[in-house]
């Protein structure tokens, strides 16, 4: 992975100094909230329902094991001893005292972390795919150009108040697992005829109240002219994007209301403007990046002990089922640890719980960790002899459960727990979910459902690209869950559907029950997953089953 400068050091250490005086000067009155709030939000300083929030960058997901035990001293000495993984692969902390926030951005500063352009109207926490480097299906690592997005973007002048904020993502995969079409930029990395590697670049998505699925606007560019096309497109949009209405300031609106074909001749232009400018020096620097993400030394061992336990221990088979992906190397496998079990917070992990993830990348996983955007942690390299001692470690610390991308494996915003922008809970009905369908014993049965649930029409939860999304709003002092079906992620990206009027706090589990049953009830076969049914019959007999309960009941 990536290791800091000189440069790199001496920035993140400077903008901790120059933070820690400004906590100083707002503890001793010298500034008003009004005024350190902006101070506070170019250092991923929040001010949350009952405390400040502290939002720390992982840029790409990408994390050491050094870097992981830094952030459980973080949790146990700052905090309540545990921290929040979000949809941006980043981590938060939910209780941080102001006098020690200088302290905490220390800590991070000596293990090469920070939390600059976590908030703010910037360019955000560059996200990628959490499986890069390692994914069977990988066409390049997609993480060198990550890096180099990281560093052109971090402090950038022209590009540190723009409209709005702004969220880039890549993959270097066909399969999307970046989300990258719900993103201001997406970039998927594609081959071209002669077989180079390039991008498709996707401009004008993202989700919150007025959720759009972006637009491509170079199905191929070349890898040598990223930075510049990057560049030419938040140009582009710092130029025309609106001011005067913070709900219409995003580049989705943007493009909405220039029109795809302008706005592509728009950012041509542009590019043609920057691209010499550049004069290469991207490219040496890339060059440079590239050494960082070198592959590890694979070990070549007998894979024989993995098969025979696969197949002698019925536990063990059902985690390996769901929590393992294919790896490019055939003797190894790419590990999901679920930060989900059952009743569980999604997303939040315990001190003791970091260590050991730390300790297993360390003896496991060639050093390597991820965070992924559906709030899991990933060991990308594992030996697949090595794997029933990864199981039976996680079971130890509650970190085996044989759920990832199951019905209970949901992301899940805050919500109203935490977050003063919410207007209804999300964290209970998460944690009710998993544990509805755990008791029912329907979760493997299901098999592949998404259910993302955000607390408020910002959609932090991704509700919008769920196969089954629940969205959580205040109804007259109420809260009331509205349902969407449909919605999808991936690289066949969809925006779900709603199904109609919303469900009370307690009424919202047992409509998601009824889909499910709908949904097992007609499937063509049990290999036919949920969106692949609900796109072949559309919504009707999924709003049958949720808004008549007594023909649903008839039906399971």
């Amino acid at each position: 992975m990536y290791s800091y400068s000189d440069f790199d050091d001496s920035f993140v250490r400077a903008r901790v100094a120059q933070f820690t005086q400004q906590v100083e000067r707002r503890l001793d009155g010298s500034l008003t909230e009004e005024e350190f709030r902006p101070l506070r939000l170019m250092n991923g300083l929040y001010l949350q329902l009952h405390a400040y929030m502290l939002r720390v960058a992982i840029p790409y997901g990408t994390i050491s094991p050094h870097q992981m035990r830094q952030l459980a001293y973080i949790a146990d000495t700052y905090d309540k001893g545990y921290g929040h993984f979000t949809t941006r692969q980043n981590i938060q902390f939910n209780w941080p005292k102001l006098p020690d926030v200088p302290a905490i951005l220390s800590a991070l500063a000596d293990v090469e972390m920070h939390a600059i352009q976590t908030s703010g109207n910037c360019v955000r926490n560059v996200t990628a795919d959490h499986f890069a480097g390692a994914a069977a299906d990988e066409i390049e690592d997609p993480r060198p150009y990550a890096e180099l997005l990281r560093q052109w973007s971090t402090d950038h002048p022209e590009f540190q108040f723009l409209p709005r904020k702004f969220k880039i993502a890549i993959t270097g995969s066909p399969n999307d697992r970046a989300v990258t079409r719900a993103h201001d930029i997406g970039l998927r990395m594609v081959k071209n005829a002669a077989g180079e590697s390039g991008f498709e670049v996707m401009v004008g998505g993202g989700l919150g109240r007025t959720p759009m699925i972006a637009h491509t606007v170079r199905d191929f560019l070349p890898v040598a002219d990223l930075l510049p096309y990057v560049e030419a497109v938040l140009s582009v949009y710092n130029t025309l994007g609106r001011r005067d209405n913070k709900y219409k300031a995003r580049i989705k609106i943007t493009v909405h209301e220039t029109g795809k074909e302008e706005i592509s001749r728009m950012i041509e232009e542009r590019f043609a403007e920057l691209r010499p400018l550049f004069g290469g020096h991207d490219q040496e620097l890339l060059e440079d990046i590239r050494a960082a993400f070198a592959p590890p030394a694979f070990r070549n061992a007998p894979v024989d002990a993995y098969d025979a336990f696969y197949k002698a221990d019925p536990v063990f088979r059902s985690w390996a089922d769901t929590n393992l992906a294919a790896h490019r190397n055939d003797q190894y496998a790419i590990v999901t640890i679920s930060v989900k079990a059952h009743g569980q917070t999604p997303g939040d992990a315990s001190s003791d719980q970091m260590r050991l993830m730390a300790d297993l990348a360390e003896r496991y996983g060639h050093g390597d960790l991820r965070i992924s955007h559906e709030q899991n942690v990933i060991l990308p390299h594992v030996h697949k002899s090595d794997l029933p001692a990864v199981h039976a470690a996680l079971a130890q610390v509650g970190l085996a459960t044989a759920n990832v991308g199951l019905i209970s494996d949901i992301i899940a915003c805050p919500g109203m727990d935490y977050c003063a922008l919410a207007t209804a809970r999300s964290i209970p009905i998460a944690t009710q979910i998993a544990e509805r369908f755990k008791a029912l014993d329907l979760e493997h049965e299901v098999g592949p459902l998404k259910i993302k649930i955000s607390g408020c029409i910002n959609a932090c939860g991704h509700h919008h690209v769920g196969h089954i999304g629940i969205l959580g709003l205040d109804r007259a002092g109420v809260e009331n869950y509205q349902i969407t079906l449909g919605g999808d992620g991936s690289e066949t990206a969809a925006i779900g559907d709603k199904t109609g009027p919303g469900f009370a706090y307690d009424e919202i589990v047992p409509a998601v029950e009824r889909i499910v049953r709908a949904y097992l009830t007609v499937r063509a076969a049990p290999q036919e997953s949920f969106l692949e049914t609900f796109r072949r019959l559309g919504m009707d007999p999924f709003k049958a089953a949720l808004y008549d309960t007594e023909s649903a009941q008839d039906a399971a």
